[in-house]
């Protein structure tokens, strides 16, 4: 995840549910697949219906709640929110009582006569508003849609679980348009058309409540492409609302970076099966705003702006997805206890985020390099990039403690750490364990070595993992571990750099077009609208095309910039290339002043990642196995 600016009984419901028409003699809800549906046809004010029928029951009271927190969001999310119109039905027809225990919680007393619930579900893309990572709504990638030409189906939105059937086999039953596309990568056992032909009801099978939140959906008019990466077959499904991008016009993109993942992860098949679902926004006031991407074990949710251009929209695709698809690794092939046994309503977390989010993030960095993706000096700008970025939020806390709290004050500040410095830890081990192995080894054979000793299937204790570590790698790798993740020590970045011949030095840096130093050169107010501040003079681009600070930025390329649609507009901005024709209309003194110009590689001064001028054979060649492998 990136960043995040959330967002009446129905007579005609379709209800799904046995009735008193059921053979109830020997049913147990412990033995049965608990039935659900969602109608995607009857769908009231943005509101779904849903129906949950689970057997019959033994007990006289039971459970049901909708989760307050989904694995890979490290926040609340609260999907009991979106509920409302939760009713239960007797074996007569009859509606029973229902107690609303807390936001995502119902119990229903006299279970032994229940039939089935129902409940009207509201989208969350369309209310989402103005917040971040942490904020107790859901991060857009991991929300749910309701509109007429799409269906954003994170599951975990829409059907909930009884606290004693996790373990249960799910059936679910999705009713829609029949000339909707629709993609998962659920097990889809049968479909049956209506008498008319206008809607398809598609009946799928989850093994247990797991797999029916790591299995999101895409319905409508999207558009997919299949092809193969090795032994795994990738399906893209793209929802572009103007036709702006394609599946098709992704497909290139998706495929080489995904074949280069592939080849830099070698023999490690952790899924024969790999959905990509990319929502694309329209930055509307109703559109989602979270920009980035959800992992689940075998596919990802992607949310980014439509008004990218082709070149931006493939680079964010290779760094948003690549993370994702890194996560096949871990956490699904090494994970601890805290994941394998999720408590979606009242969660414990592990202490190692340093290495699902970190390790993961590093990875997505490093192939880039490793297979030739990228330039070295961008890899190095990058790595420099997320020193800067670490160095923002509090780089003396423990990692094991921020991890383990993350849902609380003040951890759950620095989570966005996990992508800056949780990435440099798994460099730093990156580093030293070449040191020690001669080059031979690295953190990915030792990803692969827990891997083969877990898997998914295989809990690792999350107080044993560092000693594990420790006892697989060396001895320096228990210290850096011990000094500076589980304790508090900042790192000494240089330390490492100097094992492979670069340094941190002063010099020409370059700068993108609304950042200096990973800092923007605009600011906002409600007088004066959006301007460009003192920082502007230090990007060279800026700077000799004469703009000023406190010059007032009214239009780019032609669309007028303001308070409202500045995240979109400077979003832009930030996916500006080298060589684009471009007009800026600013205000100096109540007088307009026009830039119309073609963009040039603008720079500033500062501190870079670079190699050294003179270093050691021994420095090129440690540098050469970090790098290629």
């Amino acid at each position: 995840m990136y960043t995040k600016t959330l967002f009446a009984l129905f007579a005609g419901a379709v209800l799904v549910g046995c009735g008193s028409t059921k053979n109830i003699s020997n049913d147990l809800a412990t033995n049965l697949p608990i039935e659900t549906s969602i109608n995607l046809v009857n769908i009231s004010d943005d509101k779904a219906p849903v129906t949950i029928n689970p057997g019959r029951f033994t007990t006289e009271t039971v459970t049901y709640r909708l989760p307050r927190v989904v694995q890979g969001t490290y926040s609340v999310s609260d999907f009991g929110k979106y509920i409302d119109d939760f009713k239960a039905f007797d074996y007569k027809g009859n509606e029973m009582a229902v107690n609303k225990t807390d936001t995502n919680t119902w119990t229903i007393a006299n279970a032994k006569q229940l039939d089935k619930i129902t409940y009207l579900v509201n989208d969350t893309f369309d209310i989402e508003e103005e917040g971040g990572i942490g904020k107790e709504e859901p991060f857009s990638p991991a929300g749910t849609n309701l509109e007429p030409n799409n269906y954003v189906l994170n599951l975990h939105g829409f059907i909930g679980y009884f606290d004693s059937l996790k373990n249960n086999q799910y059936k679910l039953d999705v009713t829609a348009a029949s000339d909707f596309v629709r993609t998962s990568a659920l097990q889809n056992v049968s479909s049956k058309v209506s008498d008319d032909g206008k809607t398809t009801t598609t009946s799928y099978i989850a093994p247990r409540y797991f797999d029916i939140t790591d299995n999101p959906m895409m319905y409508g008019n999207l558009d997919v492409e299949e092809f193969q990466v090795g032994d795994i077959k990738i399906v893209l499904s793209v929802y572009s609302p103007n036709k702006v991008h394609s599946a098709k016009s992704l497909k290139d993109v998706v495929f080489k970076m995904m074949k280069a993942q592939k080849a830099y992860l070698g023999d490690i098949n952790a899924t024969p099966r790999y959905d990509i679902y990319l929502y694309l926004s329209e930055s509307k006031e109703d559109s989602p705003k979270g920009f980035g991407a959800l992992e689940h074990h075998t596919s990802t949710v992607v949310v980014l702006p439509e008004s990218m251009d082709e070149a931006a929209l493939a680079e964010s695709m290779i760094d948003v997805v690549s993370h994702e698809f890194f996560h096949i690794v871990t956490p699904l092939s090494v994970h601890s206890e805290d994941v394998h046994y999720f408590d979606y309503n009242n969660p414990t977390f592990s202490k190692h985020l340093w290495m699902y989010e970190g390790v993961t993030e590093y990875f997505a960095t490093l192939f880039q390099v490793d297979q030739g993706l990228v330039e070295e000096k961008d890899f190095y700008n990058k790595i420099k990039s997320k020193i800067d970025g670490s160095r923002r939020l509090n780089d003396a806390m423990s990692f094991t403690i921020m991890s383990e709290n993350v849902l609380k004050a003040p951890y759950k500040d620095q989570y966005l750490n996990v992508y800056q410095k949780g990435a440099l830890i798994g460099m730093c081990i990156d580093i030293l364990t070449r040191e020690e192995s001669n080059g031979n080894r690295g953190i990915l054979s030792l990803m692969k070595e827990l891997s083969n000793k877990y898997g998914k299937n295989k809990p690792f204790e999350d107080d044993k993992l560092i000693d594990e570590i420790t006892a697989m790698t060396y001895p320096s790798i228990g210290e850096f571990l011990n000094t500076h993740v589980v304790g508090d020590i900042p790192i000494n970045y240089n330390e490492f750099f100097d094992k492979v011949g670069l340094e941190i030095a002063e010099g020409k840096v370059e700068a993108n077009y609304i950042l200096v130093g990973g800092a923007p050169i605009v600011s906002g107010s409600p007088d004066k609208g959006i301007f460009f501040i003192d920082s502007v003079l230090e990007n060279s681009f800026w700077k000799e095309q004469g703009a000023q600070p406190n010059d007032i930025i009214k239009a780019i390329d032609g669309e007028s910039v303001t308070l409202q649609n500045a995240n979109k507009v400077l979003g832009q901005v930030f996916s500006w290339k080298p060589g684009r024709d471009v007009e800026v209309i600013l205000e100096r003194d109540g007088k307009e002043v026009v830039i119309k110009t073609t963009t040039t590689q603008g720079y500033t001064v500062g501190k870079a990642l670079k190699q050294k001028a003179n270093t050691t054979e021994e420095e090129n060649a440690l540098r050469e196995a970090w790098l290629k492998g």
